[in-house]
């Protein structure tokens, strides 16, 4: 047994992100971010469909051509179809954000 809280490293300098299930067109992550955005200029432009839920935390997204921010606090989840351009604007500075995220083919 294991715990989605546990094991998350006292120094952060990077987003952790683990594979947690895998199967052939699935996996699971969890993702760890503390105060990480992604980089200016920088989309996520995936392969993959993406399922993610935030379990701890908050967040803000963007999606590009689309002007209105998506802000995620616990139990909030969003469907990212693949190719569908996205970023990460703002994650909680002074707390874990925990995110389970399903991509999948």
């Amino acid at each position: 047994m294991k715990n989605i809280f546990a094991d998350i490293p006292e120094n952060l300098p990077d987003e952790l992100m683990e594979t947690v299930l895998q199967s052939s067109g699935f996996r699971l992550e969890r993702i760890v971010s503390r105060g990480h955005c992604s980089p200016d200029g920088f989309w996520y432009d995936q392969d993959e469909n993406e399922w993610v839920i935030l379990l701890q935390g908050t967040a803000v997204l963007s999606f590009e051509n689309q002007e209105t921010l998506i802000f995620l606090n616990p139990g909030d989840y969003l469907h990212i179809d693949r190719h569908q351009r996205h970023r990460v604007e703002q994650t909680a500075r002074n707390q874990d954000t925990v995110w389970l995220a399903v991509f999948y083919s």
